[in-house]
């Protein structure tokens, strides 16, 4: 990073961090990088599949919170991805 502050780390960032990417990739947001929405299915369904492979293996080692949290994105960006899936 060229700042010299420090982000915190957390598994609920990091969470939130795939999401974003997630609905980048699903047009629901605007690149960072480029300030466009556009649309990549394949790259919005590896990341929705990563946070599948995330719950399955923390299964038993979250807080509710964390669970929550996580249930809450998959459930939303599954959803946007067969919606934008069907045209």
């Amino acid at each position: 990073m060229s700042e010299d502050r420090e982000l915190p780390i957390s598994f609920s960032s990091f969470i939130g961090s795939l999401f974003g990417s997630a609905m980048v990739n699903l047009g629901e947001a605007e690149d960072p990088m480029t300030r466009k929405k556009s649309v990549d299915l394949m790259l919005a369904r590896n990341t929705i599949d990563l946070l599948g492979v995330l719950k399955e293996k923390t299964k038993g080692n979250l807080d509710d919170e964390e669970g929550r949290l996580l249930d809450s994105v998959l459930y939303e960006c599954r959803t946007k991805f067969i919606e934008k899936s069907r045209g």
